[in-house]
C-alpha cells in the first residue's frame, strides 16, 4: 500500500502542513504502508525544504527507512518504510 499527501491546498499554513505530515506518517505506520508520496509542488522550493526538515526530526526519522527525492520530479518526495514480520 502506498499513501499520498498533496500539500498544494495548504502550502501557506504551517500548522496544517505539520499536522498533515504527522497524520500521513502515523497512518503509514498504522497500516504498514510501504511508501508515502508527498507532493509539495515545485514553486520556490520552500515547502519541500519544510517537508524535508520535518522528516529529519529525530522522532519522525525513527519511523521510516529512507527518503527519496525524485530526480525526475522536483516537486515530489517519497518516504519508504521497511516492515519486519507479517504485514497487516
Amino acid at each position: 500500500m502506498r499513501l499520498k499527501l498533496d500539500l498544494h491546498d495548504i502550502y501557506n499554513r504551517g500548522d496544517e502542513i505539520d499536522r498533515a505530515l504527522r497524520e500521513v506518517i502515523e497512518e503509514a505506520v498504522r497500516t504498514h504502508a510501504v511508501a508515502v508520496e508527498i507532493i509539495p509542488g515545485k514553486g520556490s522550493g520552500q515547502l519541500k525544504k519544510r517537508v524535508l526538515r520535518f522528516l529529519e526530526r529525530k522522532e519522525v526519522k525513527a519511523l521510516y527507512h529512507r527518503v527519496e527525492k525524485d530526480s525526475d520530479n522536483f516537486g515530489r518526495v517519497v518516504v519508504h518504510f521497511r516492515w519486519h514480520g507479517p504485514r497487516r
